[in-house]
């Protein structure tokens, strides 16, 4: 990403001076080259370590937006602690899902405000990914490809048998306190993952990744699985590693257009899987599910034009499983649902304690889902990554 040349250049002779004419219609050029010049060699070093042909570069953006993301969170997180707005005990209700998540979400705006900021980006937060036409008309079609999406993939399972349906859990007026609760709380869920991996970690990936970068990135993610011997369906992980591994080669090796695109993608889908590995009660095809539909969200974009389309299908998705039918989800069955269902049979078509997206019969709803959205949208030409500087 961006590696440091360590040649230092040469110090450029002074410039002629320039005729009259053409310094009345450009009076600031030649100071400016003159301070250029004089720079010491040190600072100079220094520039060449911090900043790029695109500015400051990728490591240092991602460094940055990590701290103030860490930060933002832990200070917003403490203040919600202090007025008990959140639970320590991590209870799964609509209220303690709502407040943690907005804990987040505040760190992540801040950490992207401050990164745009620094990059001077035009448009701010909107440069990372969420800029494009049709956003508010990709966002609905995003809720209805989500819903629809978990519906079919319950519909699969209750036809085979897999998962039966049991009474509604909720009556009057708790249904809809219920249902705009878990609304707002996975509407925070889906800003808030597809921000990070998305929207920031994928647009700053892309304009400086290669192959090689992405295979250490990619492998010491496996590596850290390896040394500290989580089991929480690690495997999932390693399997979306190793899918990524030749079309990333060969893309590299073909030098083709667009290349740091799906290199970018082949990161953070693994890097997705590689988190929901502290979920409990999640087995390996759960874990690769969700590292395939990271990857599901990144040719959203791709297709799109925005991270509109997966923020989105992400929340309803979340608010369909969790709350409408009252699945589990990474093993934990929330409080406030408005169905209810149960496993039953074979965990490899049930899920078992993992609940639906642990599920085999998740890797054709995938399918279907990119299917969907290439046969709907069409298969855009990548867009030119916008890396203009705000004029200083």
């Amino acid at each position: 990403m961006d590696p440091v040349d360590p040649e230092v250049p040469e110090i450029q002779p002074t410039l002629p001076e320039a005729p009259p004419a053409l310094a009345a219609q450009e009076p600031s050029s030649a100071p400016a080259l003159s301070a250029a010049n004089t720079q010491p060699i040190e600072t100079r070093i220094l520039l060449r370590i911090l900043m790029g042909k695109q500015g400051l570069r990728a490591i240092w953006s991602v460094l940055l937006f990590i701290i103030v993301l860490f930060l933002g969170a832990g200070v917003t997180g403490a203040i919600l602690a202090r007025f008990q707005l959140i639970d320590q005990k991590g209870h799964f209700t609509a209220s303690q899902a709502l407040f943690n998540e907005l804990a987040i979400f505040v760190g992540m705006v801040a950490a992207g405000a401050v990164v745009a900021l620094v990059e001077r980006r035009r448009g701010n937060l909107l440069a990372f990914n969420l800029t494009g036409p049709r956003r508010a008309f990709h966002f609905v079609e995003g809720l209805l490809a989500g819903f629809a999406a978990l519906s079919l993939l319950i519909g699969a399972m209750a036809w085979g048998g897999w998962l039966h349906f049991g009474s509604i859990a909720l009556s009057g007026g708790q249904i809809f306190k219920f249902a705009a609760l878990w609304g707002i709380a996975f509407l925070l869920v889906g800003c808030v993952e597809e921000g990070i991996f998305r929207c920031y970690l994928q647009f700053t990936l892309t304009r400086s990744i290669n192959f090689w970068w992405a295979l250490g990135i990619v492998g010491a993610i496996c590596l850290d699985l390896i040394l500290r011997g989580k089991g929480n369906g690690v495997w999932g992980v390693y399997i979306l590693a190793l899918l990524g591994l030749l079309p990333c080669l060969l893309l590299q090796l073909k030098k083709a257009e667009g290349s740091s695109f799906w290199q970018a993608a082949w990161v953070t889908s693994t890097l997705f899987g590689f988190i929901h590995t502290g979920n409990n009660g999640e087995n390996w095809i759960g874990i690769f599910g969700a590292a395939a539909i990271g990857f599901v969200f990144v040719v959203s974009i791709r297709v799109t034009g925005s991270a509109w389309w997966a923020i989105g299908c992400h929340a309803a998705w979340d608010w369909a499983e969790t709350y409408f039918y009252g699945a589990a989800d990474s093993g934990m069955v929330a409080t406030g649902h408005y169905l209810s269902v149960t496993p039953a049979g074979n965990p490899l078509w049930s899920g078992g304690t993992d609940g639906p997206e642990g599920s085999a019969l998740i890797l054709g709803i995938l399918v279907l889902l990119l299917v969907a959205l290439v046969g709907i949208y069409g298969w855009r030409k990548p867009a030119a990554i916008s890396t203009d500087l705000a004029a200083g």
